[in-house]
C-alpha cells in the first residue's frame, strides 16, 4: 500500500506524517558546515533517519557525541554483519577497532551502499570523534572495545542458550545502553543510571530486532547469521532455517511467540530507566525507541509473516509516535495499548500462552499503578478504516503546498 492509500486507511496519519516530513526537512538544514561533521551528520539521515531527527534535538555538545557514538558502532556492526569477511582477518578488526577510531589514517572496505562509504571515509568520522570532550571520548572508546570483543567472540560460535543469547545481545545492544548512559551523564544533564536497567534498554531494542529480522538474517548470503537461541528453536524444528518453510507454518508461529514473550522480560527495567530521566530532549531520544518496539512486538505477535518478509509498523503510526511521545504519560500509554493488542492475539492452544499472559499483565499493571494512565491520548491500538475523501484531498494539497513552501526556504 502505498503512502495515498495509507492516508485513506488512516485519515488521522497525515498531520503527523506532515509534521515529521517537514523536521526531517529543517534537519537536514542544521548540519554544520565543516566537511568531516557534514559527512557525519549526512551518514546519519542516510543510516538511519528517524533516529537521526531525535539525535538534532538534543544539545549541541550531546548531539554530536551521540551521532558519532551512533557511527562507530554502525562502522563496527557493519564489519560484523558482512559476511563475506573471513573470520581471521574479521576477529582481529573488532578486537582493535576502539584503537582505529582515533587513526584519522584508518579505513576498511566493507559493506554494502552507504555503510560501504561510511567506511571508505571513516577518517572524517576519526577526525568528528577527536574533536569531542575527553568524556565523551572515554565513553564511546570503551563501549566500542567491550562491544568488539564480545562481536568477536560470537563470530566463531553461535547462539546455544537463553543465557548466551542474553549475553550475545549484551554485547551488542546492552552495551548501547550503557555507553549512552555515560554519554548523557558525561553531558551533566543526567544522574548515571545503573547498569542493569541501562542493560536492559539495550536488550530490549536489540531482541525487537532479531525477531523482526529473521528472514533477513536467515537469508544472508554467503552465509546465514543465526541469532535466535537454539535452546527455543530446537523445541520447534530440526533447523533454524525450518521455520521460513510454509509447511511448518504452525511450529514457527509457536517458536516466534516464545521469542517475543522473552523479549517482554525487559519491559519492566525499561520503563523505570525513562521514568528516572529529567531532561526532555534526552527523555524522548529513549522513549521512541522503546515505544517503536513494543509496537513492532506486537505486531509480530502470533504473525506468521515474520517468516515471509518484512513487518513493521506503518509510516504514519511512526510518525504518530515521534510526535507525541512527550512524556512518561505516553509511554506507560502506548506501552499499555500495544500490550492490549499483543493479549488480543494469544490463543489458548499455544504451549507458551501463560507465560505471555503473565508477562503482559504484570506490564499492564505497571502502566496502571503508575497513575498516569488517563492523562494520556490513545493512538496505537488500530481502528475501522475511515473514508474522508474530501477532507484527505483538501489535506493532501496542503501539504504538498506546505512542503514546495519549505523547500524553498
Amino acid at each position: 500500500m502505498g503512502i495515498l492509500g495509507a492516508v485513506f486507511m488512516h485519515p488521522d496519519d497525515l498531520y503527523p506524517m506532515l509534521k515529521l516530513k517537514v523536521a526531517a526537512m529543517n534537519a537536514e538544514k542544521q548540519i554544520p558546515p565543516q566537511p568531516h561533521w557534514a559527512f557525519c551528520f549526512t551518514m546519519l539521515h542516510k543510516v538511519s533517519r528517524s533516529f537521526a531527527l531525535v539525535i538534532q534535538q538534543l544539545g549541541p555538545d550531546l548531539r554530536n557525541a551521540v551521532c558519532i557514538f551512533y557511527l562507530v558502532l554502525r562502522a563496527l556492526d557493519t564489519v560484523e554483519d558482512d559476511t563475506s569477511i573471513p573470520s581471521d582477518v574479521k576477529v582481529p578488526i573488532l578486537e582493535e577497532f576502539h584503537r582505529h577510531i582515533y587513526d584519522p589514517d584508518w579505513h576498511f572496505s566493507c559493506g554494502t551502499k552507504d555503510y560501504k562509504v561510511l567506511m571508505n571515509q571513516f577518517h572524517d568520522l576519526s577526525t568528528a570523534f577527536l574533536e569531542l570532550g575527553r568524556g565523551y571520548q572515554e565513553a564511546i572508546e570503551d563501549t566500542t572495545k567491550r562491544m568488539g570483543v564480545g562481536m568477536a567472540k560470537f563470530i566463531l560460535k553461535e547462539v546455544e542458550t537463553v543465557d548466551e543469547y542474553d549475553e550475545y545481545c549484551h554485547y551488542v545492544a546492552g552495551l548501547v545502553g550503557l555507553g549512552l548512559s555515560k554519554l548523557f551523564h558525561a553531558s551533566n544533564l543526567e544522574d548515571l543510571a545503573p547498569d542493569s536497567l541501562s542493560n536492559s534498554m539495550g536488550l530490549f531494542l536489540q531482541k525487537t530486532n532479531i525477531i523482526r529480522d529473521y528472514l533477513e538474517d536467515i537469508n544472508e548470503i554467503p552465509k546465514s547469521r543465526m541469532f535466535w537461541p537454539r535452546e527455543i528453536w530446537s523445541k520447534y524444528a530440526d533447523r533454524l532455517e525450518d521455520l521460513k518453510c510454509e509447511k511448518n507454518s504452525a511450529k514457527a508461529v509457536q517458536c516466534l511467540n516464545e521469542m517475543v514473550t522473552n523479549a517482554l522480560l525487559h519491559v519492566e527495567d525499561c520503563l523505570e530507566y525513562m521514568s528516572a530521566l529529567r531532561d526532555p530532549a534526552i527523555f524522548r531520544f529513549c522513549a521512541i525507541p522503546q515505544i517503536m518496539a513494543i509496537g513492532t512486538l506486537a505486531l509480530c505477535y502470533n504473525n506468521v509473516e515474520v517468516f515471509r518478509g518484512v513487518v513493521k509498523m506503518r509510516r504514519g503510526l511512526t510518525a504518530k509516535v515521534i510526535d507525541r511521545t512527550k512524556s512518561m504519560s505516553d509511554v506507560y500509554g502506548a506501552f499499555f495499548d500495544f500490550s492490549c493488542m499483543l493479549k488480543s492475539k494469544i490463543e489458548e492452544s499455544d504451549p507458551n500462552a501463560t507465560r505471555t499472559l503473565s508477562r503482559i499483565e504484570t506490564i499492564q499493571r505497571v502502566c496502571r499503578e503508575s497513575g498516569l494512565l488517563n492523562r494520556r491520548r490513545s493512538y496505537v491500538v488500530e481502528s475501522q478504516p475511515i473514508y474522508y475523501s474530501v477532507v484527505i484531498i483538501w489535506l493532501v494539497i496542503l501539504l504538498a503546498v506546505i512542503i514546495a513552501f519549505v523547500s524553498r526556504r
